[in-house]
């Protein structure tokens, strides 16, 4: 029992992580965005710079919480339901994930290309 006990309080705080990026990465992501558009030679690309960061936030914490459930799962209460209940939770967590990186992208992971050179919106104006 003590180690049910010990597995379910690191469950606990691997998900305070996971809501903790995303909580101080949303609030950095905004003062950064702040900071950006205060200025007007940074202000055309503070937007998109705003939704790229805070989607990255967003999904650093889903891929920590991710864990927390499958330890949880794993460990804590290994039962048939309870794997059901974990596949649906990290479907959904993948949809979101991928529409997230669809959004900051802009584009569809197979249509990507390599880059060269640096991003437009980031390369200094002529």
């Amino acid at each position: 029992m003590e180690y049910d006990n010990a597995i379910s309080d690191v469950v606990r705080v691997v998900e305070a992580v996971g809501a903790g990026i995303m909580v101080v990465g949303g609030f950095s992501a905004f003062v950064i965005f702040i900071a950006r558009a205060a200025q007007p030679e940074r202000r055309a690309g503070s937007y998109k710079d705003l939704r790229r960061n805070l989607g990255r936030s967003i999904l650093l914490g889903v891929e920590v919480l991710i864990v927390a459930d499958i330890v949880r799962t794993i460990i804590v209460d290994p039962t048939f339901e309870s794997v059901l209940v974990l596949a649906v939770i990290v479907m959904i967590r993948i949809v979101l994930s991928f529409s997230l990186e669809v959004e900051m992208d802009g584009v569809w992971p197979w249509n990507r290309l390599p880059r060269k050179g640096p991003d437009p919106v980031d390369a200094p104006a002529d």
